[in-house]
């Protein structure tokens, strides 16, 4: 089922979204924005979005206020660091402030379409605190790639180790001491 959902996050005061929409997008390179998300931005007051280059070949669509807290965030680190620099430079060089129009679409900008790899069919996901915009055939391999590892990827993203073993269980054998009798028996004579 592809849906949407904002729900305050217990004492912070921020919004959790997520969801999966199929969109197509027009040849004014257009997507129609769903209701439920044009509404949670405070659609039509709030109609501003960041779209800028994501990891793994998506496009990512900020919320101009999360947008404004990843820039505090990267502010925040050390402007020498050869990374943060080039991080910088890539992600706010290509960068794009968007509106949503009065018929609830946004423009995905020529350049980042072509990051994207956009084609005609696309995905809209809800990512915690923005949404990702991927090429739909991209999706559903990654999908296909990492849902199986779903376990794997949850303990990791929490912070616990991966299980070790061919059965998936942390082996609890010990390697036995040796013993006087079996040290004298293996010597040479």
């Amino acid at each position: 089922m592809l849906g949407w959902q904002w729900v305050d996050v217990v004492g912070s005061g921020s919004m959790l979204l997520t969801g999966t929409f199929v969109r197509t997008i027009d040849d004014k390179q257009r997507i129609a924005v769903p209701k439920p998300v044009r509404d949670s931005l405070g659609f039509p007051c709030q109609k501003v979005l960041y779209l800028a280059p994501g990891t793994d070949s998506c496009i990512q669509l900020y919320p101009e206020d999360v947008f404004m807290d990843l820039a505090a965030q990267l502010g925040r680190a050390s402007p020498t660091g050869q990374d943060v620099r080039a991080f910088s430079r890539m992600f706010y060089a290509q960068a794009q402030r968007v509106e949503i129009d009065r018929q609830g679409r946004l423009r995905v900008p020529v350049e980042l379409a072509e990051f994207g790899r956009l084609a005609r069919e696309v995905v809209l996901l809800g990512v915690r605190d923005h949404l990702e915009l991927w090429n739909r055939d991209q999706w559903s391999s990654y999908l296909a790639e990492t849902q199986p590892r779903y376990d794997e990827i949850a303990e990791n993203a929490f912070g616990q180790p991966p299980p070790t073993g061919g059965s998936g269980h942390v082996s609890t054998t010990t390697e036995a001491k040796p013993t006087q009798e079996s040290l004298r028996s293996s010597r040479p004579r």
